[in-house]
């Protein structure tokens, strides 16, 4: 049996971000259709330090494939070995026969998958007239999430912030270069919110809240992207309040997302959560009923975007001859 080896590289040549939102969606509608096995998520932290390997797994019943994906993290002397601080890996397997058919390298998938969710629910929750963005970090991520949300609407400026200046100057000159939009810094996180009518967090989440509820303006749409583990925040907890709050997974996002806050502080329950995104995308929950309102889509990332992702690329890689085939046993 020959499994399909796929470096960062060949795997960086086939994504394909329309396809890659594509197979999000099916993804979340099939979680939602409860063809999806998904058990909770374990994380290897290394004792004394911020290092980690975090495991994901998951079986897609519709699709026929289980993935492991590995992501390791916050290994910061790693640069002085040539190794990136954070790497990432997926093992897809045949769920009827439990073959190893891929190994590729994940660094795309996380990425790309994470923005195919914020893009998702900008086009299925965002006021039809909004046209001014605000992405708060200037990350990879932050990068992922513009490039993703401007393929599902048109914004006519996009508003950024950061904590570290030169990292908001490089975003806004290199942003602006390669879309062709007007990007413009602003000073502070509650200039760039306030002016928008969607605001997308992509912060590491380790320093409080970022978004302050009295900073929003009616028929705002957020999207909260950074926290991932407990003890992680990006928004102020009373935003949520009044909101219509929608989650990937509830089950995760009251453990690990920004949702967990709110709960945790009584200002709402998890029957308060309106739905989770595929719901609305099968049609089973409404998404945005008017203009007024705020909404919020909290994601923390689940299992069946990486395998529906990974499955996606394997097939893809299988028809352009991509990869290199490795025989662990004859």
């Amino acid at each position: 049996m020959k499994t399909l080896l796929l470096n960062k590289d060949e795997v960086g040549s086939l994504i394909d971000l329309d396809a890659v939102l594509e197979a999000v969606e099916n993804g979340y509608k099939s979680f939602n259709s409860g063809k999806v096995v998904q058990p909770d998520f374990m994380s290897i932290e290394l004792p004394g330090s911020h290092a980690c390997i975090d495991f994901k797994g998951g079986l897609d019943l519709a699709g026929g494939y289980i993935t492991i994906k590995s992501s390791a993290g916050g290994y910061k002397g790693n640069p002085e070995l040539g190794l990136p601080t954070g790497m990432n890996t997926v093992m897809l397997f045949e769920a009827s026969t439990g073959a190893l058919r891929c190994v590729m390298d994940g660094t795309w998938i996380t990425g790309c998958r994470t923005a195919a969710a914020g893009a998702i629910s900008v086009k299925n929750l965002a006021r039809e007239d909004a046209r001014t963005l605000c992405i708060i970090g200037a990350g990879n991520q932050a990068r992922r999430q513009l490039r993703a949300i401007i393929r599902v609407r048109d914004f006519s400026e996009v508003l950024v912030w950061n904590a570290s200046p030169q990292a908001l100057d490089e975003y806004v000159r290199e942003m602006s270069e390669e879309t062709g939009l007007n990007i413009r810094k602003c000073e502070t996180a509650e200039e760039a919110v306030r002016a928008a009518d969607v605001v997308v967090t992509t912060t590491r989440a380790h320093r409080g809240p970022v978004v302050k509820k009295e900073w929003l303006k009616p028929g705002t749409h957020i999207v909260a992207i950074g926290s991932d583990m407990p003890g992680k925040q990006e928004l102020g907890a009373d935003i949520f309040k009044e909101a219509k709050v929608v989650n990937d997974s509830v089950e995760l996002c009251v453990k690990y997302g920004d949702t967990q806050h709110p709960v945790k502080e009584g200002i709402i329950k998890p029957e308060d959560i309106h739905a989770e995104i595929g719901e609305i995308l099968l049609g089973e929950k409404v998404g945005r009923e008017n203009s007024e309102e705020i909404t919020i889509f909290d994601s923390v990332g689940m299992a069946i975007q990486d395998t529906v992702t990974v499955a996606m690329l394997y097939k893809a890689a299988l028809d352009k001859g991509l990869g290199t085939p490795y025989e662990f046993f004859k």
